[in-house]
């Protein structure tokens, strides 16, 4: 019995080597295929279920071992997107869009960029058909670029096109049952960041800001895409406000949809658009295929490079994340690179640790003393994420970014009615009087609650001045502004605190002018750092350290006792 079930073993185990050696090889092929596009007749196939628009193209990413499937989609870097669009437009090969957005699982900002770009495709004359089944707040926005908009006629699909809301979950109730004391040291009526553990519903000023922020989002989606369907904003929020859209006919009796198509019509509709008699010869080209086939820099020595400070802002050397120590290398590293004639920082970051921004920022000016340097705001510009670009010689943002929130705190959750609760006893031996202050076993004296007060005050006059100085604006006027206070991009033009609202081509292009780099063909985009291969990626997936961007995941993080964070006070996600 012993042998067979150590042969049982042996064998499972060549089995799955075996498995995962096909599985290696097909994914190595499939890495290093070239798509085919045709001549002419083609269709550019923007199908959001099947790709992610990210920060970065990543053609073939590991797929995750979280799941028994092995499928994984591309990530489409929203630059590649961009390009790929406009080089479609003028392709003979491309007679029209096929747009499908219904499953977009990409952020906010990426969608409007890519909006953007649909739009330029529009403008150049070709045109776009749109097709959905399930609308909702994003795809729906996506769609109404489009020239047509087509949904599927069967009934018992799912319309959530009902606006934005945001949710904050209060755990202090909880807190006080369970015995846990959370002590929050911050600067700002506005920094909310803690709030959730020591108040059981929204401050005045929380819920204020929240507000705004849901307000001004919302009004740069439903601006565009009431226009794009020649209705009043008006007249499109008192649709949904009114909860008609229940079936794919209301979609069209209220200038939603122009027509229902079965999936025979579609077909009919696709064909008749493509000029072509039968829908066998209708060629769809997938976008990341295109990109893959089409989208290349060029030879150019002169490189425009693209710093993406994507992720959490942390302390440290690590692959993942915005790393204080590693961005600063990284940092210096294009300085030096006599090749690179402008820099943008591409800043798609929430904020985080306080230590690791100012080394960034640090790094970031001694680069714009030998180099232009322009920022570009994708999702997020806030908090940390501000802090290391206020200084950049421009900054352009998406309309839908999230910026701004000027301010500091500490988290310091202590257990000591916990510990009496279920009856364990904590003694401490320490050298000097405070030595214990972070132990977590006991609540903070008067003395202590003041050392960590004047620390986040130091630092908060520190951001305030570094803003102050940077934008040019009056110290009394950004704090005005600041006190943690979160503002959208449109919001955030008129407070000085961003320059333009625009996409992260706008500010390549800039910032290669201001290099005398006027012309495409004159420069090259590097990106920094380098995304990281397959195999890096499935070696990081193996090894468990991959945390990625992923905004659940950032969620479960908790905030070392402490230290000082300049960070939003929460993840926006938003469908």
């Amino acid at each position: 019995m012993i042998v067979a079930v150590i042969c049982a073993f042996v064998i499972w185990g060549i089995l799955q080597g075996i498995f995962f050696l096909i599985m290696l090889g097909s994914m190595a092929m499939s890495v290093s295929s070239k798509p085919s596009i045709p001549k002419t007749g083609g269709v550019l196939d923007v199908n959001l279920s099947t790709f992610m628009p990210g920060e970065q193209t990543q053609s073939n990413p590991a797929p995750s071992f979280n799941s028994m499937s092995f499928e994984t989609s591309p990530m489409v870097g929203i630059r590649d997107a961009v390009l790929a669009l406009q080089e479609a437009a003028t392709d003979p090969a491309i007679k029209f869009v096929f747009l499908r957005p219904d499953g977009a699982a990409g952020s906010l900002s990426q969608i409007e960029e890519l909006r953007g770009a649909l739009s330029a495709f529009r403008e150049s004359g070709k045109p776009i058909l749109a097709y959905t089944e399930t609308p909702d707040n994003i795809s729906y926005y996506l769609a109404s670029v489009a020239d047509k908009i087509l949904m599927g006629s069967a009934h018992g699909g799912t319309y959530m096109l009902l606006g934005l809301a945001s949710q904050s979950i209060f755990l202090k109730d909880l807190l006080d049952k369970v015995g846990v004391n959370v002590q929050l040291i911050r600067h700002g009526k506005y920094k909310s960041a803690g709030e959730m553990f020591i108040r059981s519903s929204s401050s005045p000023e929380n819920r204020e800001q929240n507000q705004v922020l849901i307000n001004s989002l919302w009004k740069a989606m439903s601006s565009v895409t009431a226009a794009s369907r020649d209705m009043s904003e008006e007249q499109f929020n008192a649709i949904i406000d009114k909860l008609v859209l229940v079936t794919p006919e209301d979609f069209v009796s209220n200038g939603l949809v122009d027509e229902l198509v079965d999936y025979i019509g579609l077909q009919n509709k696709l064909t008749t658009l493509a000029q072509v008699d039968d829908y066998k010869k209708v060629h769809l080209v997938s976008l990341s295929s295109y990109i893959d086939a089409k989208v290349s820099e060029n030879a150019s020595k002169n490189k425009v490079a693209v710093i993406y400070a994507d992720g959490e802002i942390v302390d440290g050397d690590a692959k993942s994340q915005v790393a204080g120590d590693r961005f600063m290398k990284l940092i210096d590293k294009v300085r030096k690179d006599k090749n690179v004639k402008a820099v943008v920082l591409r800043v798609n970051s929430p904020g985080g640790s306080v230590s690791a921004s100012v080394k960034i920022r640090t790094a970031l000016d001694s680069l714009m003393a030998q180099k232009p340097l322009v920022a570009s705001f994708g999702d997020y510009a806030a908090s940390g994420g501000y802090w290391i670009s206020s200084g950049c010689q421009k900054i352009y943002a998406d309309a839908t970014c999230i910026t701004g929130s000027i301010g500091v705190f500490s988290v310091i959750p202590e257990f000591s009615k916990v510990t009496r609760k279920v009856g364990v006893g904590v003694e401490t031996i320490g050298s000097n009087k405070h030595s214990d202050m972070l132990s977590l076993m006991r609540p903070f004296d008067t003395a202590e609650l003041a050392y960590m007060q004047a620390s986040v005050e130091d630092i908060y006059e520190l951001f305030v001045n570094l803003v102050a100085t940077s934008r040019g604006l009056p110290v009394e006027r950004v704090d005005e502004i600041a006190q943690g206070r979160v503002w959208a991009a449109t919001d955030a033009l008129e407070i000085g605190l961003v320059d333009e609202i625009g996409s992260l081509q706008d500010a390549i292009s800039y910032a290669a002018a201001l290099a005398d780099l006027p012309a495409s063909d004159d420069y090259a985009v590097a990106s920094y750092p380098a995304v990281p291969s397959f195999f890096e990626q499935l070696i990081s997936q193996l090894s468990g350290l991959d945390t990625g961007s992923d905004v659940r995941l950032k969620l479960l993080k908790s905030y070392e006792p402490g230290r000082f964070y300049a960070r939003l006070p929460y993840d926006y996600v938003i469908r």
